[in-house]
C-alpha cells in the first residue's frame, strides 16, 4: 500500500484515524495491527520476517538489560541480534547480487557456480531492519532501556507512517512517545497540512520528471542539452519523491500523536558535498556516523584511518540503497570528495567562490554521481555522461519534441524555484494557508487519479 493511492486516501487513513480515536485503550495495539495490515498489503508473507527481526531484537535487548546476564551473555545476545538483522537483509538484498559476481569469478578458474535464486526484495526491509537492530544496539550502549513489553517494540518497528521508507527512526525517539503522547487538534491540523504539502511534493512534482528521467535515461545516446535536462530532472524526482514521502510520514506521525524527526534540510542549497550530507536523508547520514563511522574510530585515529573510514562508510551507504556496481562507485564518489573536503578543512575546493557559485558547483557535482545513482549499469552510467559531455552520436530530434514540453518545463521551473528556497513543509504548515492547501490537495487528487507513473524510489531500497 502507498500513500498516493485511492485505497490509502479513502479506506485506509479514514478507518484507522477514527477507530484510533475512539479507542481509549491499546491504541499501540491497535497501529501494530493497522501497520501490519498497510505493510502485508503487497505481499502478507513479509510481515513475518518483518515479525522476526522484531521478536529477535525484542529477546536480545531483554537479555542484554537483564541483571543475571553476564558481559559475555549479553556481548552474544548483542552478536546474535545484529547478525541475524544483517543475515535477513543480506540474503533478501544481496544474495542474486554476491552469487552472479561469484559465478563470473569462480567462471574464470573453471570451478563451479552457486545457484541463482529469484529472490524478491521485500519492500522496506532495508529502513525496518536498521531501526530495529539500533534498538539493540542502544541498549548494549545504555542509550536507551529495553521496550516495557513486545507490543511497544513491534509499535515502534512497523508504525506505519515510517515502515516502508523512513526516516530512519531510532527507539529512544519514540520510546517515551510510544509509552505516552499528547493530541492536540492544533498538532493534528499541522500533521495535515505536512502531510498534503508531501502529497503534492509526490504527484505534482516529481512524477512528471520522472517521466522525463525515464525517457531519457532509457534513450540510446541523448544529445548534451536532453542529458543534462534528464539528470536535473531525475534530481528534482528523486528529492521531491523521498522528501514528499518524508513529509508525508512526519505528518501521519503528527496526526497520531508522533513528532518523527524531518528527514530534509534543502540540499540543493548546500555549498559542499559535506554541507549535502548534513542536509539529504539526514536520518541515514546520522544513523551510518553513529553505528558506522565513530565505531570504526571517526577521525580520532589519524587522517589516514579517518579518509579510510569515511571511504568505508559511503561505500557501505551506497550499498545500503541497492545490490548494484553503480551504487558503490556512486558512494565511492561521494567518499572520496567527503576524504578530499575534510584534507581542505572541511571546505570545497571551491571554497573561496561566493555562495551562490559554491551551490551550483556542488549542485553539478550532485548530478554527475545521481547519473550513477540513476543507471542500471556502469557501461550505462558512462554512456550517459559521454551524452552530458557533448560527445554522443546518433541523438534523435523526436526525444525533445517528448521531453521540451510547455507542461514539463513548467514543473521544472517550479521544481527550481521549490528546491533552491530554505523552507521546508515544516515551515510553510506553520502558515495559516488553510484554504490554499485545501485546494492544494484538491488538485493534486484530480492529478493522482490521471497519471499512470506513481513509482515511489525509495521503495526499492
Amino acid at each position: 500500500m502507498v500513500f498516493t493511492s485511492d485505497v490509502f486516501l479513502f479506506a485506509f487513513l479514514p478507518i484507522v484515524l477514527a477507530i484510533y480515536y475512539i479507542l481509549p485503550r491499546y491504541r499501540n495495539e491497535f497501529l501494530t495491527i493497522a501497520s501490519y495490515v498497510f505493510y502485508g498489503w503487497w505481499d502478507p508473507r513479509f510481515v513475518l520476517l518483518m515479525m522476526t527481526s522484531t521478536v529477535v531484537d525484542y529477546v536480545a535487548g531483554a537479555v542484554i538489560a537483564s541483571p543475571a546476564s553476564s558481559p559475555r551473555r549479553r556481548k552474544a545476545a548483542l552478536v546474535a541480534a545484529i547478525v541475524t538483522d544483517l543475515g535477513l537483509l543480506g540474503f533478501f538484498k544481496y544474495y542474486t547480487f554476491t552469487a552472479e559476481n561469484l559465478n563470473h569469478l569462480l567462471a574464470t578458474f573453471g570451478a563451479g557456480s552457486l545457484p541463482l535464486l529469484h529472490v524478491v526484495l521485500p519492500i522496506g526491509i532495508s529502513f525496518y531492519t536498521f531501526e530495529s537492530m539500533s534498538y539493540t544496539i542502544d541498549v548494549y550502549r545504555g542509550i536507551v532501556r529495553p521496550a516495557r513489553t513486545f507490543a511497544d517494540l513491534a509499535c515502534f518497528v512497523s508504525l506505519f507512517p515510517h515502515l516502508v521508507a523512513g526516516p530512519i527512526v531510532r527507539y529512544n525517539i519514540l520510546a517515551a512517545q510510544i509509552a505516552q503522547r499528547t493530541h492536540t487538534i492544533e498538532r493534528f491540523s499541522r500533521g495535515v497540512a505536512i502531510f498534503i504539502l508531501g502529497f503534492a511534493k509526490k504527484i505534482l512534482l516529481a512524477n512528471p520528471m520522472g517521466a522525463v528521467a525515464d525517457a531519457v535515461f532509457s534513450a540510446r545516446s541523448p544529445d548534451a542539452a536532453d542529458a543534462w535536462f534528464g539528470v536535473a530532472a531525475y534530481a528534482f524526482q528523486i528529492y521531491f519523491d523521498f522528501c514528499g514521502y518524508s513529509d508525508m510520514a512526519v505528518g501521519l506521525g503528527r496526526m497520531l500523536g508522533f513528532e518523527i524527526p524531518k528527514n530534509f534540510a534543502s540540499p540543493y542549497l548546500s555549498e559542499s558535498i559535506t554541507d549535502f550530507w548534513r542536509r539529504w536523508h539526514i536520518s541515514l547520514s546520522t544513523w551510518l556516523r553513529d553505528y558506522l563511522y565513530i565505531p570504526l574510530g571517526g577521525n580520532q585515529k589519524g587522517p589516514r584511518r579517518t579518509y579510510l573510514n569515511l571511504a568505508l562508510v559511503m561505500l557501505l551507504g551506497g550499498l545500503w540503497h541497492g545490490a548494484n556496481w553503480t551504487f558503490l562507485v556512486w558512494g565511492a564518489i561521494h567518499g572520496t570528495i567527503l576524504g578530499t573536503e575534510r584534507w581542505a578543512g572541511n571546505r570545497p575546493l571551491y571554497s573561496r567562490f561566493p555562495r551562490p557559485m559554491r551551490i551550483a558547483f556542488t549542485f553539478v557535482l550532485v548530478l554527475i554521481t545521481w547519473v550513477f545513482f540513476r543507471a542500471t549499469s556502469l557501461s550505462g552510467a558512462l554512456a550517459y555522461l559521454n551524452s552530458m559531455a557533448g560527445r554522443a552520436t546518433g541523438a534523435s530530434p523526436l526525444l525533445a519534441l517528448e521531453i521540451h514540453t510547455p507542461y514539463n518545463l513548467t514543473i521544472a521551473v517550479i521544481c527550481v524555484l521549490a528546491s533552491f528556497q530554505p523552507l521546508e513543509a515544516y515551515e510553510w504548515a506553520n502558515q495559516n494557508v488553510s484554504w490554499p492547501l485545501l485546494l492544494l490537495f484538491l488538485l493534486a487528487i484530480a492529478v493522482m487519479w490521471t497519471q499512470a507513473f506513481n513509482p515511489f524510489l525509495y521503495f526499492q531500497f
